[in-house]
């Protein structure tokens, strides 16, 4: 099983501003409190790509985790988005696709793509504007998402929903890009094989270590610091030295990193049941759940 020596979780957003405030980044090493790492500014989605270049060009066994969906559903119907001829064959395809239809959307955003005559059929858009191919109640879940719902681990939303606060579709779009954009630099677990050493990239859902340490789920945001300290405690974690931010975008990547730290050493999290081939090189998978 390997080991790493940091641990960095990107709270993400798909929000179409340059500067997002639902962007965090936080890492944390093998002892001690995890640490916000930001610009002056806060951070844009260019800024985190470049960040991800510099570690990838580093080469230090950093594991990041991204907070958002890797892959759209394609197993239920064989097809990312039936009826349409261009449907891509798996997860990489498809990152390529919407960066492909989105090349003039500034701040990697992916509202071109959402407007593309085939895509939009798939996607609930907004209250009355609904796609004639998304499937009814929350929408076509990933077996992840699935799986996780049935036995409790998550409440997984549907990435074809693009409606409500816990909409999950267009941030997964938009890190979508900027995984195109990032080429490989680093391997994406479970897409790739895990090397011997550098950086690796999962896909986490920051509510499973906000539960992971004990904090109800209908409470699983943080926004003062005795909560937080409480919960890094639950994993071993000090409180940070300072923090210029305490919303729950900043905590939620914080909590993250130092369940990262934790949950990486379980080697089940690293091989769950469920996870098939084919199922790792369309959907991908969010690591954590079994």
């Amino acid at each position: 099983m390997r080991r790493f020596s940091r641990f960095a979780c990107i709270d993400w957003s798909g929000a179409v501003s340059e500067f997002p405030t639902g962007l965090a980044l936080a890492s944390i090493g093998h002892v001690g409190a995890p640490e916000l790492i930001g610009p002056e500014k806060r951070w844009s989605r260019q800024a985190v790509l470049e960040w991800l270049v510099e570690c990838a060009d580093a080469q230090e066994d950093m594991l990041i985790g991204l907070d958002l969906s890797l892959g759209f559903p394609f197993l239920d119907h064989g097809s990312f988005f039936p009826e349409w001829r261009d449907s891509p064959a798996d997860a990489r395809a498809l990152w390529a696709l919407i960066d492909q239809l989105c090349t003039e959307d500034r701040h990697l955003a992916a509202n071109s793509f959402l407007a593309h005559s085939e895509a939009r059929r798939h996607f609930r858009h907004a209250k009355g504007d609904v796609g004639d191919l998304f499937e009814g109640g929350i929408g076509r879940l990933r077996e992840v998402e699935r799986h996780q719902r049935e036995t409790k681990q998550a409440n997984s939303w549907s990435c074809f929903n693009l409606v409500g606060a816990g909409q999950v579709g267009k941030s997964s779009l938009t890190g979508m890009r900027m995984m195109h954009r990032l080429g490989g630099r680093i391997p994406v677990w479970p897409f790739d094989p895990i090397p011997e050493n550098g950086p690796v990239i999962i896909e986490i859902y920051t509510t499973m270590a906000a539960r992971a340490a004990g904090l109800p789920a209908n409470t699983s945001k943080i926004r003062d610091a005795a909560t937080l300290t409480k919960a890094l405690a639950a994993f071993g974690a000090e409180a940070p030295s300072l923090l210029h931010r305490l919303d729950d975008h900043a905590t939620d990547a914080l909590l993250t990193a130092a369940w990262m730290r934790s949950a990486s050493q379980n080697a089940h999290l690293w091989t769950p049941e469920l996870l098939t081939p084919d199922i790792a090189q369309r959907e991908g998978w969010t690591f954590g759940v079994l």
